[in-house]
């Protein structure tokens, strides 16, 4: 007879490999302990973290505790005081249910709890180590919990060396964070990272607590959602089309209060959207759903952050109508700030001061039919516009750094390159490329493209011992930014100043922009500042990017020459003698192609046909 082949796993054993489906990372033990809290009816919550919660994970809250038997029952499997029959899984109010949570963080982790009623004279401290149950005594506490949990794997080494670093993993907490704060704006939240205080949320309504997690800025970028049917009742808040993003972030669903994802509902959100905002811009929501619980089913991942709808047509088709309305009343009536004073926004008249109609200029030789070069010449719009784009070039004529480059068998369009100014035939297609002929084939290049690579390689090559030149503001700029956004710049405040960048941090979540680089002193420095960081987070979930060469990606991508802007003949000329100078002029630092090259004998033989 063979030897049997399956047995019971060892209880420690399964509790790792069930732990594995709840704990990902220090974020997944920080959600849970949380929503714990919340369950309890807590008013305040204290978050303190270590080394981005590897060393130290503590939540602290004002609920209402347990009880001896309950402190201890709470670390075993499938133990819960949420459900007691099958048909309590479709009536669920609370976070949490399935009572696998803190057994699993038990297993992987040295945990300490301190916990007391408000009756008890005293309270309970339980130790678990990996699992195992050390002690159990009476002690001194507030009323209320306090859940700590040390060393995070340290009994799954494996496990610990797939965490990320601790900048990623501390952003990963405040994602958990703001998932719970946001829908419970009666709350007092704070959060304590390394001894410093990185979040102080105060109770108050639903915009105040966006504003402070995200910023003062987004008041004036969103508008409210308020639809109540016998279905479902939808509220929140949706970003104005004008201010879509190009990342997909601040995009929030809670359904009973409960953050969710789910691929239906967004998608709906992109349907109201749609024709509204570009190609690869993307809305920011806040978007809360209440209905009966027993029309939808959250027990379908360990997380619980999915969630299925009986009837999941209804709820989308309300939410496309009731998003659409939200924008079209944003449409035809102007933004308040209801908590802003207004009284006296307006400068009062002066007695002694003259008001005159404003003069409006033209050109009176313009006439549409006329295709004459030099009435295009006389044109001020044409004009200016050369003058701002040469300055784009400042500070490239004598960049000294960019190396000679030696083409391959494939580069054909870049044999025989000198090092003087071609003088290119040139002429602009569509207002987004430029052709040219060079060593009698036909090239085509991507002018915003090409410019990109340009500027990519000037900041790239730039000495990194030599601090770049900065062009101070006459009134230094101030801009509010997310608590993970804060953290970015802290930790690329180095790289930005060896670019260019004169910033400082002023007060919680807020930097003041004293300068930027010389080159971009055509350009508003928050809008740049802002859009260089939106593409170095977009460039970070792509690939792994040294972060040097992802910041002057970003700077690259922001301020290069868009399509749709006219280029005059020796602006064109400019743009492909620097292009030709750089190291790899054939593409972006993306990997995008910058230029086509039709062969002369390709031309040929096409029309020997």
């Amino acid at each position: 007879m063979q030897q049997n082949v399956i047995a019971l796993l060892p209880d420690h054993v399964a509790n790792q490999i069930a732990a594995g489906e709840v704990v990902q990372r220090p974020a997944s033990v920080v959600k849970e302990l949380l929503e714990n809290a919340i369950d309890a009816g807590a008013t305040h919550i204290k978050l303190i973290i270590k080394d981005a919660g590897k060393s130290l994970i503590q939540v602290i809250d004002n609920g209402k505790g347990m009880n001896p038997v309950d402190a201890r029952m709470c670390f075993e499997r499938h133990a819960t005081s949420k459900i007691s029959k099958a048909d309590d899984l479709f009536a669920l109010t609370t976070k949490g249910f399935r009572g696998e949570a803190l057994a699993s963080i038990a297993a992987i982790a040295q945990v300490e709890l301190k916990t007391r009623q408000a009756n008890d004279l005293v309270g309970q401290q339980i130790i678990i180590e990996g699992g195992k149950f050390l002690s159990q005594n009476e002690c001194q506490t507030a009323t209320g919990t306090s859940f700590i949990v040390k060393n995070l794997f340290y009994n799954i080494p494996a496990r610990r060396n797939f965490l990320k670093s601790d900048q990623i993993e501390q952003k990963h907490i405040i994602d958990e964070l703001e998932r719970v704060a946001i829908p419970h704006t009666n709350i007092h939240f704070v959060l304590q990272s390394n001894g410093n205080e990185i979040l102080n949320l105060p109770p108050g309504t639903l915009i105040q607590r966006i504003k402070s997690l995200l910023g003062g800025y987004m008041q004036k970028e969103l508008t409210p959602i308020n639809e109540d049917t016998s279905f479902v009742k939808i509220s929140g808040y949706v970003s104005l089309p004008e201010h879509a993003i190009k990342t997909k972030k601040e995009q929030y669903f809670f359904v009973n209060n409960r953050f969710v994802r789910n691929p239906f509902l967004n998608h709906a959100i992109y349907e109201a959207y749609k024709e509204l905002i570009s190609f690869q811009s993307h809305p920011r929501y806040f978007i809360f759903l209440e209905l009966d619980p027993k029309h939808i089913d959250i027990n379908i991942h360990p997380t619980k952050t999915e969630v299925k709808f009986t009837d999941d047509k209804t709820v989308y088709m309300l939410l496309v109508s009731s998003v659409k309305r939200a924008l079209g009343k944003a449409n035809v009536s102007p933004s308040l700030d209801f908590e802003a004073e207004t009284g006296f926004n307006q400068e009062p008249a002066s007695s002694g001061k003259i008001y005159t109609q404003p003069k409006v200029t033209y050109n009176a030789n313009y006439n549409p039919f006329h295709t004459n070069t030099a009435i295009q010449q006389e044109n001020p719009l044409q004009k200016s516009n050369r003058q701002n784009w040469e300055t784009m070039f400042e500070g490239f004529k004598n960049d000294k750094e960019i190396a000679e480059h030696t083409p391959g068998q494939d580069q054909s369009v870049l044999e025989n390159i000198h090092q003087e100014a071609i003088d290119f035939q040139v002429f602009q297609l569509n207002l987004k490329y430029i052709v040219t002929v060079y060593n009698k084939n036909v090239l085509i290049v991507d002018q915003q493209r090409a410019h990109e690579r340009i500027v990519y390689e000037h900041y790239l090559h730039s000495k990194k011992e030599d601090k770049s030149n900065s062009q101070q503001l006459l009134f230094p700029e101030q801009i509010e930014l997310s608590v993970n956004d804060f953290q970015l710049v802290k930790d690329l405040l180095p790289e930005f100043k060896q670019l260019g960048f004169d910033v400082e941090i002023f007060g919680k979540n807020s930097i003041v922009i004293n300068g930027t680089p010389a080159d971009m002193q055509e350009f508003s420095a928050v809008q740049i500042f802002e859009g260089i960081l939106e593409t170095y987070k977009l460039n970070t979930i792509d690939a792994k990017i040294e972060r040097r060469d992802n910041l002057c990606r970003a700077i690259a991508k922001n301020i290069s020459i868009k399509y749709g802007k006219f280029l005059e003949t020796e602006e064109m000329k400019l743009l492909l003698n620097h292009l030709m100078q750089c190291e790899n002029p054939l593409y972006t630092a993306g990997g995008k192609v910058v230029m086509m090259d039709v062969e002369y004998d390709a031309i040929e033989k096409f029309f020997k046909k």
